[in-house]
């Protein structure tokens, strides 16, 4: 679908530059239009603007088509997903109710105990030494910082 929705309007958007180049052009169209069977100017030029108004409502009717046929494949698409999301919501509530959901760590059973964080089996826990040195508050009285007020701050040399 998305090929077709480019391929139609890769062609419009020929068709306009065309449509442009010759109203724009009028020695272009002039040549075009001569092109056509042994009409006098009147009719060719008639004859021409006739096949461009065609050429120009079958263009506009494919890409309407293509865009509203596009939209409701989404908008289809994305009722399903809602409808997969919303049974899947209603799985997860009927198996909370029941209470044979695992609990997951740190969260609250139905009776509204705190259950313990699990310890992974596969990574074992680490001793990481704590930092002894305080962390800095700010804001300091340091003068190469820059939020310090300005009547603090050294003036530059």
């Amino acid at each position: 679908m998305l090929a077709l929705k480019r391929i139609v309007t890769v062609a419009v958007m020929v068709y306009l530059l065309l449509a442009l180049l010759f109203i724009l052009a009028p020695a272009v169209r002039s040549s075009v239009m001569g092109m056509g069977s042994g009409l006098s100017v009147l009719e060719q030029e008639r004859q021409f603007f006739y096949v461009m108004f065609v050429i120009g409502a079958v263009v506009m009717a494919l890409q309407l088509i293509t865009e509203n046929l596009d939209s409701t494949l989404l908008r289809r698409a994305v009722n399903q997903n809602e409808g997969k999301i919303n049974e899947l919501k209603a799985k997860l509530y009927d198996h909370q109710q029941r209470g044979t959901t695992p609990a997951v760590p740190g969260s609250r059973t139905i009776d509204g105990r705190i259950t313990e964080p699990a310890i992974p089996a596969t990574r074992p826990l680490e001793n990481r030494p704590v930092d002894p040195l305080p962390q800095p508050t700010f804001p300091q009285n340091d003068p190469s910082l820059s939020n310090i007020p300005p009547a603090d701050r050294p003036p530059l040399a």
